[in-house]
């Protein structure tokens, strides 16, 4: 039985199209689905980080945990040069901590940074567990913010514009995720999957990659791994599906950025999340995104390691029981 984590992203979240959200295509300068400058770390067991004690109300120094990604110095140097920045943007009263392999920092207190913190990790290891042989090539920064203004003036000052989004984003220009905390914990695991996405699998088109993160933003935990739920996008997909307005997936998996991210935005996240959750039902996710990493030279777009995973020979016919699938489904 899955044990059920309170990640959810609320129906209206991610719903509009913003050009600074990760959740959309990248405004100039803010490439998406490129490989990392580096090689990306592989995936190895971590421990617990140890945190200095500190009195009460004051933030425990941060210290790398045992086999974490980065070096105690690394993330020493990195978190010296945050705060000097945190410091210079009238920031310096956010609060910091590790989560190997990020760094979060949160405008709460200690104590609540500590908790928001939890979903932090509990994320990275359970999708670690699932799904990425590689970690982020570099240390990212988690922004949490408590509230909706905090949050606004907060990206303004640490990028230099207003958020797109009120929810959060990640941006690979900034090196980091910048969150409306307030707004649940749904969004930010979304955006966790997509430095993952881009360190484990640079090619992943945008279906695989929004379908992952739309996936979990609503999820549970299953022997250890992470598992999406259905969630508010179904009711929006089940709609298009009775307007037979949901493209093929060969069509759906063909979509480029430009495309994917366009007018019919709505129907192609929900239509990949539920295509993944479909494949994670019947115990065919992780394999396929095995299979698809491993073979992308030769299906760019994962078509063809679809159908093979599927075992399908009449996709039309697959798509049809897929929609009267989808339809069965029920959100809460």
């Amino acid at each position: 039985m899955a044990r059920l984590l309170l990640i959810a992203v609320g129906a209206a979240a991610l719903a509009g199209c913003t050009k600074a959200a990760s959740s959309e295509p990248a405004p100039p300068g803010e490439p998406r689905g490129q490989a990392p400058p580096r090689q990306a770390p592989a995936v190895e067991p971590r421990g617990q980080a140890p945190q200095k004690q500190a009195p009460p109300g004051q933030a425990a120094e941060p210290a790398a945990a045992a086999g974490a990604t980065f070096s105690g110095a690394a993330y020493a140097a990195h978190i010296e040069k945050l705060r000097e920045r945190l410091r210079a943007r009238k920031l310096g009263h956010l609060n910091v901590r590790i989560e190997d392999p990020f760094v979060v920092a949160g405008d709460g207190t200690p104590e609540e940074l500590e908790q928001r913190s939890r979903t932090v990790r509990w994320a990275a290891d359970r999708l670690e567990a699932s799904f990425f042989a590689r970690r982020p090539a570099k240390i990212l920064d988690v922004f949490l913010f408590e509230t909706a203004d905090s949050y606004e003036r907060g990206v303004e000052a640490l990028t230099g514009r207003a958020p797109g989004t009120p929810y959060g984003f990640y941006s690979s220009a900034h090196d980091g995720l910048f969150m409306n905390i307030a707004t649940g914990g749904g969004t930010l695991v979304h955006e966790i999957v997509h430095p993952y996405v881009e360190a484990d699998f640079p090619a992943a088109p945008p279906w695989l990659n929004e379908g992952l993160g739309s996936l979990f933003e609503q999820s549970a935990e299953r022997g250890g791994r992470i598992v999406g739920l259905t969630n508010w996008r179904l009711a929006g997909l089940q709609r298009a599906i009775a307007r037979d307005a949901v493209p093929s997936f060969r069509t759906l998996t063909g979509l480029d950025g430009v495309a994917f991210y366009g007018d019919d935005s709505g129907t192609h996240y929900a239509q990949s999340r539920y295509l993944l959750y479909y494949l994670q039902e019947e115990g065919l996710l992780r394999d396929f995104y095995r299979a698809f990493r491993a073979g992308h030279g030769k299906d760019p777009t994962g078509y063809a390691t679809l159908v093979q995973s599927l075992g399908e020979r009449d996709m039309a016919a697959f798509q049809r029981r897929w929609e009267r699938y989808v339809a069965g489904l029920r959100f809460p």
